[in-house]
């Protein structure tokens, strides 16, 4: 039997009047890399969110290894590495500064070396005493992605991570992934791209106005079926 790690049970957001969830009720394995599509306002960011405890839910209890977030310490968050295309860094900062910063707030052992291995993974080495500021998007990302790994997440969230990327820059991020995945970490990932989100998953679903319309092993379906199985749930 798989081992659950998240579960969402009955989960709804409201914002004033916008009922962005919907009685969500779903659970995440370990180890899984599950890509989640939906139309915009689908509430995708909602549920990322809600995930990562960024906001609580208006009703409905998620739950972390059994336990309900809100009865967890706030040292939980180190349980999660976030990836979107905002890269949350220090511009006037260098990249060794920015990642020494965030490396002791999470009291990363062995900091340099940690972040040389990550710099090398993302081939920005060369560049780590440079300052932010002066790099280009994909670089920025590159960057972005060493930053949400280097405490070692359990589980990696990802919300359009390709967005704005270069094709050097969604190699490197697609060969991370699929690295992470085979060390299996559990993914979650957001995205509108269907090739690249289907390709690297184990795991689909649509989120379609508040709501988990479909949820399938990516092993029970081709990305062709898949496509025509969102665009009928999207256009409902």
């Amino acid at each position: 039997m798989p081992e659950s790690l998240v579960e969402f049970k009955n989960v709804n957001k409201k914002y004033g009047h916008i009922h962005a969830l919907r009685g969500v009720s779903v659970s995440f394995n370990k180890g899984e890399f599950v890509s989640i599509f939906g139309p915009n306002g689908a509430g995708k960011s909602t549920f990322l969110k809600l995930l990562c405890t960024m906001t609580a839910p208006t009703s409905g209890q998620i739950l972390y290894e059994s336990v309900p977030l809100n009865k967890l310490q706030d040292s939980f968050r180190s349980k999660f590495g976030v990836i979107s295309h905002q890269p949350f860094l220090y511009s006037e900062l260098t990249a060794m500064e920015n990642l020494r910063f965030y490396a002791k707030m999470y009291n990363v052992a062995d900091i340099d070396d940690r972040i040389k291995t990550l710099l090398d993974k993302v081939e920005l080495y060369k560049r780590r005493n440079d300052k932010v500021r002066g790099y280009s998007r994909g670089m920025l990302q590159r960057l972005s992605i060493t930053r949400a790994l280097l405490h070692d997440p359990d589980i990696v969230v990802l919300d359009e991570p390709y967005t704005g990327l270069d094709t050097h820059a969604s190699d490197i991020l697609t060969r991370i992934l699929t690295e992470l995945f085979g060390e299996h970490k559990t993914i979650i990932m957001v995205t509108h791209n269907m090739k690249q989100g289907y390709d690297a998953a184990s795991r689909l679903a649509i989120i379609k106005g508040g709501s988990l319309v479909l949820d399938m092993n990516k092993s029970d379906i081709s990305i062709t079926d898949f496509e025509h199985k969102y665009t009928e749930a999207v256009s409902r």
